[in-house]
């Protein structure tokens, strides 16, 4: 029987172990190409909406969503051995909607999501291109509910910003382990002519790991980004802190988390949006049979200079593995808003709630490829 909980966020086959049809110059043994992929598709229902010209309760919805547990997704990751404990690997992945087939979470390029060329070897991994934040990876690791698209910290997250998650003009340098510790260090310039320091962005991060321990931290700084029209999404003002925790007792990992983060506040589908917030969180993932995933995460959000405005959100996943790449899942979950915060259950349909309680849930199928 397999052990489900191996499975990364995206299974990869190799189907084309030269790289011959797509990359001549990589038809080597030592050269590989890899394509992989993941499909969901959601029904979801909230009790509530978020109208954009009132800022109140709009009203019950169900709704056909793409992603209700993961991101559609298609890519390729292909390396080249170069030798002498070197590689040259690569990796194009782009994002798009099962529900109606055009691009989706993927920053409006055909490979927005990841776009990069690195080199790897004993001293590290240099990497150039669009790419995750060290910061955002932090998130993503210290997230008890595998970052995914309902209830998450990256539901969370992104009822705010999503700067730090597809960084473009980046160059970052990973550390390889040293007694349990590495590090990442992120550098993107902004690309504005005139204007060096608009859009520039920065990202750390720090990780330590023993035995089933796991502690991480990580910054994001791209305070120096302005409304230039040339900046995209993602080049935006921020300025965010985070520190994890987590361990892992076999079938059973337990996370927690505290991420401050600040962004200027602007009006957005009828609400107020941005400012400063603190965010808690704390849950587990329970694997009690090798096919089925129980996680369950909880978040505390508050604004740390006005305690009127607060957010709590909590969400369940009931995941079974019908085989290695197809799972079925139900998620539910509920948002309570109060003052200005608007955090809504998911990403897709329902990423800003409406004042006082949401109740939500999902019923979907994921495919991994």
């Amino acid at each position: 029987m397999y052990d489900y909980r191996s499975i990364r966020l995206s299974s990869k086959q190799k189907i084309l172990p030269l790289g011959l049809c797509l990359l001549p110059a990589l038809a080597s043994a030592q050269s590989s190409v890899t394509l992989y992929g993941t499909l969901d598709v959601g029904l979801l229902f909230t009790n509530k909406t978020l109208n954009t010209t009132t800022g109140e309760n709009g009203g019950k919805q169900i709704s056909l969503i793409n992603a209700g547990l993961e991101p559609s997704n298609f890519g390729f990751q292909g390396q080249e051995d170069l030798g002498g404990g070197m590689k040259a690997t690569f990796q194009l992945e782009s994002g798009f909607s099962l529900v109606n087939g055009h691009f989706e979470n993927s920053n409006g390029g055909v490979f927005g999501r990841q776009a990069w060329l690195a080199l790897d070897g004993v001293f590290g991994r240099l990497k150039a291109g669009v790419q995750y934040s060290p910061f955002v990876l932090a998130i993503y690791e210290a997230d008890p509910r595998n970052a995914g698209q309902f209830g998450t910290a990256f539901s969370v997250y992104g009822d705010q910003t999503f700067v730090g998650t597809f960084n473009p003009n980046a160059i970052t340098y990973s550390s390889p382990s040293f007694a349990g510790f590495s590090g990442s260090v992120m550098y993107a310039l902004g690309g504005v002519a005139g204007d060096f320091r608009a859009g520039q962005q920065y990202s750390i991060s720090a990780r330590y790991s023993y035995g089933g321990l796991v502690v991480n931290a990580a910054m994001y700084d791209s305070t120096s980004g302005n409304s230039t029209p040339s900046l995209g999404t993602f080049q935006q003002p921020f300025d965010g802190r985070m520190i994890g925790i987590g361990y892992n007792f076999g079938p059973l990992t337990v996370k927690g988390s505290f991420t401050s983060y600040k962004i200027p506040t602007t009006s957005v589908n009828g609400a107020l949006m941005g400012g400063a917030n603190n965010v808690w969180n704390v849950g587990f993932d329970y694997f009690p049979l090798p096919q089925l995933d129980l996680n369950s995460g909880v978040w505390y959000i508050r604004d740390p200079h006005d305690s009127d405005n607060h957010s709590i959100v909590g969400a369940l996943t009931t995941r079974y593995f019908l085989s290695k790449s197809t799972s079925l899942y139900v998620e539910v979950g509920a948002a309570n808003n109060h003052g200005r915060e608007h955090t809504g259950l998911s990403i897709d349909n329902a990423l800003f709630g409406a004042p006082g309680t949401t109740i939500g849930a999902v019923f979907g199928i994921n495919k991994r490829f």
